[in-house]
């Protein structure tokens, strides 16, 4: 190849360098943040107060990290969403791999009339008090199944999954294990959940993300403080600053409580983000295989 045609062009490289800086920028915007929060948790509260923080530590200290795992309200909000995290990812791909499933064989009549019915739901639905009736009437009010049952399946990720069937699964497969006098549960178990792995997980995370951070159905089915997730503790605390004495150890002044309440925002925001940080890299791997060939249209 000639040198000539593996150089950049004037307008080749002013563009190059205008990606770089507005990448950078956008990385600045993002990552900041992140670095403050970060920081100002494992500051003092007097330098979190008076703005001493801006990119580093300032008098380090584990004081916020110490109020947060001392108070019983974190503690119990925490197991409370990781059941709810755990039960409704759980609920959420069982109910989602019966529907997609069906709908992505040929063999299967009506499906286009079960799709349709399907996508309905994503552009009509019957709004927020309808939905509060519905709750309220099957008896699911302050209990554990509010959080699980309304939004147990998504239809965006049914669809997801159904192409990836369609696209991943051969039909020969289907029609060799017919064959063999193999059931389509058998089918579905032994051969079709096994090369669904990248798209199981991607999904998987998907639902988890979103019973992580759910607070809104928690805010209206629940009463009971027992059952509240972490996203309403963090929430209360950092909206209506309702910290319980607790959580203020042997603070002695007003001032120090002030700002033991303002450490406690960052450290808690940390401790509810992290979790999800740390299983993010075990599936990543599977986002381009599952989501780029479950977003094909079937």
């Amino acid at each position: 190849m000639r040198k000539s045609a593996m150089r950049e062009s004037g307008s080749d490289r002013v563009f190059t360098i205008l990606n770089y800086v507005l990448l950078s920028i956008f990385l600045i915007m993002v990552l900041y943040p992140l670095i403050y929060v970060v920081s100002a948790s494992f500051s003092s509260s007097s330098a979190v107060i008076s703005g001493k923080v801006w990119l580093w530590p300032v008098e380090p200290t584990l004081e916020g990290y110490r109020a947060v795992f001392k108070n019983a309200m974190v503690a119990k909000g925490f197991m409370n969403t990781l059941l709810y995290t755990v039960a409704g990812t759980a609920i959420n791909l069982v109910l989602s791999v019966m529907a997609a499933y069906p709908l992505s064989r040929k063999d299967f009549r009506g499906r286009g009339v079960f799709m349709l019915l399907f996508v309905f739901t994503m552009l009509f639905n019957g709004g927020l008090i309808p939905t509060y009736l519905l709750v309220k009437d099957l008896g699911m009010m302050d209990t554990v199944w509010s959080m699980l049952i309304p939004g147990a399946l998504s239809v965006w990720n049914v669809i997801i999954m159904r192409t990836y069937f369609q696209t991943t699964i051969p039909n020969e497969l289907l029609e060799a294990s017919q064959l063999d006098g193999c059931s389509d549960i058998r089918f579905l178990r032994s051969v079709v959940m096994p090369l669904s792995g990248p798209i199981l997980a991607v999904i998987a995370l998907f639902y988890a993300v979103g019973h992580w951070n759910q607070y809104f159905n928690a805010m209206i089915y629940l009463k009971s403080s027992d059952l509240y997730p972490l996203q309403l503790v963090l929430r209360d605390i950092l909206v209506q600053n309702e910290i319980n004495i607790e959580m203020l150890g042997d603070a002695k002044t007003a001032a120090a409580r002030q700002g033991l309440r303002e450490l406690l925002k960052y450290s808690l925001i940390v401790v509810t983000s992290v979790p999800l940080l740390i299983v993010y890299p075990f599936v990543q791997k599977f986002f381009v295989k599952g989501v780029m060939i479950g977003s094909l249209k079937g």
